[in-house]
């Protein structure tokens, strides 16, 4: 059902109870419903979404462009797999454009993550170039609205 999949993307602390009383169904219902979405890989996981700014804790994301060469009989498949592996990578995309693979990135450092594209992104022999575009602030992610973004008195912002 498409609504429990959007209720649990938007907050999948909610409970079984919660769920069920929102979509006026059985909480038995909607905990089968969960399981099988979990067991049949639907859902894949629940993360909280952390604003990294308002800790101690450094970190640098990146978006980096990857043009290669696909495999035969395996287009883009091999090398976005052995690319998704590296514990840097947190995010891998196929996309239509003047790029093949988006990657998100994230180190300590620029110069660590600019290590981590330089020694092993760009040796790959199926890699022929990449571009790297660092995250200067996040404004929103996830649908998620960062900061202490200010808004005028219509609400938009400024």
């Amino acid at each position: 059902m498409k609504k429990l999949l959007k209720l649990l993307e938007e907050n999948s602390r909610l409970t079984v109870s919660e769920l069920a009383t929102l979509l006026q169904k059985e909480q038995g219902e909607i905990s089968d419903m969960i399981k099988k979405y979990e067991s049949d890989g639907t859902i894949l996981g629940y993360t909280a979404l952390v604003d990294w700014d308002k800790t101690e804790e450094e970190s640098v994301n990146a978006l980096i462009e990857l043009k290669v060469i696909p495999q035969r009989d395996r287009g883009f498949d091999r090398i976005a797999e052995r690319i998704a592996n590296y514990p840097e990578v947190k995010s891998v995309y196929l996309m239509s454009g003047g790029y093949d693979l988006a990657l998100i990135i994230e180190g300590k450092t620029m110069r660590e993550v600019a290590f981590f594209v330089a020694r092993k992104l760009s040796t790959l022999d199926d890699v022929t170039s990449t571009a790297t575009h660092f995250v200067l602030r996040k404004f929103k992610d996830k649908g998620v609205l960062f900061g202490n973004t200010q808004k005028d008195e219509r609400g938009n912002v400024l």
